[in-house]
């Protein structure tokens, strides 16, 4: 098994999906050992840091990578197992940013409303309580919050040539911002390039579903993840797999068009794994799923629709890739 270590330097991140050249070449079945910085890029670090004196809108969210997988076309599946997340700094960072967010006017929903007040909230980590610290910054509520980490972005580059910002989110994976792209997750991604030219990276140390302000506990990551290709079955949009769910995001606007997406590829998937007719599978999902909301704020919303594996046949999506990672991540 491969094994590839990597921290970026600053010149190295990329802010977008496709339009870059990959930075490293590797084989499937690698364990990637990666560095990601937080998605303001280190621009935060004390409450008294705004966003609109600190942070480059140009240099948001970076990405590390791409990553050339050797073997991947057009058509096939990439599988992105996450291993490990660990917070890489002692603080993470969050802040609500004029005009941006789920609760204030913003460019897309024109209000005659002033901003919202530009304020930043830095939360401790405490690493023997594994814990973050949130702070009230208008009174004097403080309150210890399990570490939860997670990526809010994981994608490849998209087809046709494109080029897009590392804040959307779209059928080529990108900010989806849900919770579960979190350990002991596998992510289906489909192949569009020569290579696929994954990337990730917008660690997150907690988030709640939807994250409404428009950012989670921002932080840099360790993370250790396992690279697999599967020839074809390319899925139409992101798919996620853990121990308890099956899971497809569907990522657009306005939101119910996001859920409408995800229940489409849950309805193809169950097709395939049970062999059964579309209606039976409509059908069927309109009685089981749940429907976590990943994000309101980004350029897309997305929003995932999961099924519970308690409550159907044992099955092996994509021949048992899941557990077969699973298996290999209890070896490192």
């Amino acid at each position: 098994m491969d094994e590839v270590t990597f921290r970026p330097t600053f010149e190295q991140y990329t802010y977008t999906f496709g339009g870059a050249a990959p930075l490293r070449s590797i084989r499937p079945g690698s364990v990637l050992r990666l560095w990601t910085e937080d998605a303001f890029n280190h621009a935060l670090r004390s409450v008294d840091d705004l966003s609109t004196e600190k942070v480059d809108l140009r240099y948001v969210n970076p990405q590390t990578g791409p990553f050339h997988v050797e073997g991947a076309e057009p058509g096939d599946t990439l599988a992105l197992h996450i291993v490990e997340l660990t917070p890489a700094r002692d603080f993470g960072a969050s802040a609500a940013i004029p005009f941006f967010g789920g609760l204030t006017s913003t460019d897309r929903t024109a209000t005659l409303q002033d901003p919202l007040p530009d304020t930043t909230w830095i939360y401790q980590v405490d690493r023997a309580r594994n814990t973050v610290g949130f702070e009230a910054r208008f009174g004097d509520l403080t309150l210890e919050l399990p570490i939860e980490p997670m990526l809010g972005t994981v994608g490849v580059a998209p087809p046709g040539g494109e080029v897009r910002s590392s804040l959307v989110p779209e059928r080529f994976g990108g900010n989806m911002d849900t919770p579960e792209a979190r350990p002991g997750t596998t992510i289906y991604l489909g192949v569009n390039v020569e290579g696929a030219h994954f990337s990730l990276g917008d660690g997150h140390y907690r988030q709640g579903e939807g994250e409404a302000c428009g950012t989670a506990v921002e932080g840099a990551m360790d993370a250790t993840i396992l690279v697999e290709l599967i020839k074809g079955g390319a899925p139409a949009w992101p798919r996620l797999e853990n121990d308890e769910a099956l899971m497809a995001v569907g990522s657009s606007r306005p939101m119910e068009d996001s859920w409408r997406i995800g229940q489409v590829e849950m309805v193809r998937w169950f097709e395939q794994l049970y062999d059964l007719h579309p209606m039976d599978a409509y059908q069927l999902l309109s009685q089981i799923t749940e429907v976590p909301v990943a994000n309101v704020v980004d350029a897309n919303y997305s929003v995932v629709v999961k099924a519970r594996k308690s409550l159907l046949p044992e099955t092996r999506a994509f021949d048992g890739m899941h557990a077969e990672l699973r298996r290999r991540a209890t070896q490192l």
